[in-house]
């Protein structure tokens, strides 16, 4: 069976704060999807995803962000737009997708018009919190039928990812990194983060990727191992790989650093063990955990760029969102300021 090997890469960050920035998010947008190959028409779904969710941010959360990147996996990549707010949130999400609603005296098309000419699309909103709002939008393929719906880098078996992952201010590149890893029902997971900021952490965090994707299933503290080797001498870095089988099997972790993890179920939330040391500079004896993994547990792990104080359960019913949107949510409520930040969550859906 074929690994599908997912990759995304630093998000570009465009605020949305008044008028001038609706159209800028929408020239980001347009640039970034042509520069990947998405055809004349998907952009155009873009540029239009876009626009309204960038309207929306400034006419009635008060203002925001959006959030872009290209999902990659060598089959269907993915244009992604996160629209991130601490608005007053929706009082009734339902009503606010319906063509013709509007509380701002505009058409009202902006929600449900982005839900349309999306492959994914998902949000979680809050009253007095903000909203989160998710679209995926799939380039076609020429062997890919035009009439045939197209397919999710995270459809593989049942696989549900998401990811943020933002440089710190004042920065270019990331020095975090993430990958995913899929086969069948097997999936692993990586978050890496390279010491410090800037270029040499990313080149740090980007080479212990480089370990991961070579060999993706082989033991986690086997994967660490040979990050270590990698990366000896360099920068270094802080790494964590968790592997997911099919749910009520075990899914097995290992983590070195400063890199958090958890298994989540509603009302339950269960830390997975990193021990202490440097990939590249000092690695103890390296240890994996087996731990079980129910149906429907969210995978979730980050680096220290987000505090680990989170609860999902102080946000009712966003364990039930695209983990994609959970990611958003923990990214805006949880990122430190002056570090990098990537969160990563995965689970199978059923």
């Amino acid at each position: 069976m074929t690994v599908r090997l997912i990759r995304g890469s630093a998000q570009l960050r465009s605020p949305a704060r008044d008028q001038s920035d609706i159209g800028e998010c929408r020239r980001i947008a347009q640039k970034l999807a042509q520069a990947h190959g998405f055809d004349e028409e998907e952009t155009g779904k873009i540029s239009i995803v876009a626009t309204e969710l960038a309207t929306n941010l400034v006419r009635h959360a008060g203002g925001g962000e959006m959030l872009l990147q290209i999902l990659e996996d060598g089959v269907t990549p993915q244009f992604e737009m996160m629209a991130i707010d601490r608005g007053p949130g929706m009082r009734d999400v339902t009503q606010c997708l319906r063509d013709g609603y509007s509380t701002s005296g505009t058409a009202g098309t902006g929600l449900g018009a982005a839900s349309r000419l999306s492959t994914a699309f998902d949000l979680f909103s809050e009253a007095g919190k903000g909203t989160v709002v998710l679209s995926r939008v799939a380039r076609r393929l020429n062997a890919i039928s035009r009439s045939a719906p197209p397919t999710a880098p995270a459809s593989t078996g049942r696989l549900e990812f998401g990811s943020v992952c933002v440089p710190v201010a004042g920065e270019s590149e990331c020095g975090d990194t993430w990958r995913v890893a899929a086969e069948g029902a097997r999936v692993s997971l990586l978050v890496a983060d390279g010491l410090g900021h800037g270029a040499l952490a990313a080149s740090a965090s980007y080479s212990a990727a480089e370990i991961f994707e070579a060999r993706p299933f082989d033991d986690p503290s086997s994967v660490l191992q040979n990050m270590h080797r990698r990366l000896a001498g360099g920068r270094g870095a802080v790494a964590a790989c968790a592997q997911m089988r099919a749910p009520g099997e075990k899914l097995v972790y290992a983590g070195v650093g400063n890199i958090s993890a958890a298994i989540v179920e509603p009302g339950r939330s269960r830390g997975l063990v990193s021990v202490n040391g440097t990939l590249g500079a000092q690695l103890p004896r390296s240890r994996q955990f087996d731990y079980d993994y129910p149906a429907e547990a969210l995978v979730v792990m980050h680096s220290d760029g987000l505090s680990a104080r989170w609860q999902l359960s102080a946000h009712p019913g966003l364990h039930l969102r695209h983990a994609a949107v959970i990611a958003g949510v923990l990214f805006r409520d949880f990122a430190r300021k002056h570090d990098d930040a990537t969160v990563l969550v995965a689970r199978h859906r059923s």
